[in-house]
C-alpha cells in the first residue's frame, strides 16, 4: 500500500464519506477518528497529522480534518 499523502488523504476522505451519513456530527467525527486509531498503521496516522499541521489539512474534508485534529490531540501532537 502506498503511503503517499495524496493516497492517505483519499483514503481518509473515503472513511469520512462513510461516516458523514450519520446525522449526529460528533458521532460521525468520532467514527472517523476511531477508525484511524484502530485500523491505520501509526506511521500513516503520523503522516496524516503532519499534513494537517503543515498544510492546514488541505484536501481533507471538514469532517476528516476535525477528526484528525482530535487524533493529533490524543497522540500528543502539537495542534
Amino acid at each position: 500500500m502506498s503511503n503517499s499523502i495524496e493516497h492517505l488523504i483519499e483514503m481518509a476522505n473515503d472513511i469520512g464519506a462513510y461516516f458523514i451519513s450519520d446525522q449526529n456530527h460528533e458521532r460521525a467525527r468520532d467514527g472517523v477518528r476511531n477508525h484511524l486509531e484502530r485500523f491505520w498503521d501509526p506511521r500513516m496516522r503520523r503522516k496524516l497529522i503532519e499534513h494537517w499541521q503543515r498544510a492546514d489539512g488541505e484536501g481533507l474534508s471538514p469532517l476528516v480534518a476535525e477528526a484528525v485534529r482530535e487524533l493529533a490531540g490524543r497522540m500528543g501532537a502539537k495542534a
